[in-house]
């Protein structure tokens, strides 16, 4: 299964029937409230009833991801941030040694091609920040391949259909 993730609602090129679109401004996704039931009260679902239980299965179970988000402060957007905290449930408690560092055990997650789409960097030093989130996200997040791209907003929908077109070939 293919994903994209969105901040925004797009103009998309033609998906297939492999590649689920979701614009997140669109949902009602509650911030994460950190009571961990998601991994002793409820292991591996949230607590929080709303659209983030759909969204972050789809997440778990997809082989490629494109995430569009607006770069602010250097990290995502905030509905994009959110839907990120909010998919701890498809991590298990337990910690794992990683390339010499802590990580949370995966659970059930398929290990992803991941396309960033960073719109926005007001500075060339929040575009550095949001390239070393990425890349630390990398690892929790089960990226066997990531390729950030940042670009400036009117050119977002030409990237996207840029990057959905290789996934044809």
């Amino acid at each position: 299964m293919k994903l994209i993730l969105s901040d925004r609602s797009l103009a998309l090129p033609s998906l297939d029937s492999t590649t689920q679109f979701i614009d997140l401004s669109q949902k009602k996704i509650k911030n994460c409230v950190g009571c961990f039931g998601c991994w002793t009260k409820t292991p591996g679902k949230c607590v929080i009833r709303d659209d983030a239980t759909t969204i972050y299965p789809l997440i778990a179970s997809s082989n490629r991801v494109i995430y569009i988000s607006k770069i602010k402060y250097g990290s995502y957007d905030t509905i994009m941030k959110t839907i990120l905290e909010r998919s701890i449930p498809v991590q298990q408690a337990f910690i794992r040694l990683h390339h010499g560092e802590s990580h949370h055990i995966q659970r059930n997650v398929v290990p992803k091609q991941a396309v960033i789409i960073g719109y926005g960097a007001s500075s060339p030093e929040e575009e550095t920040l949001f390239r070393q989130l990425i890349s630390r996200n990398a690892y929790n997040m089960n990226f066997e391949h990531t390729q950030v791209h940042v670009v400036p907003e009117h050119l977002l929908e030409e990237t996207l259909k840029s990057e959905v077109s290789k996934w044809k070939n």
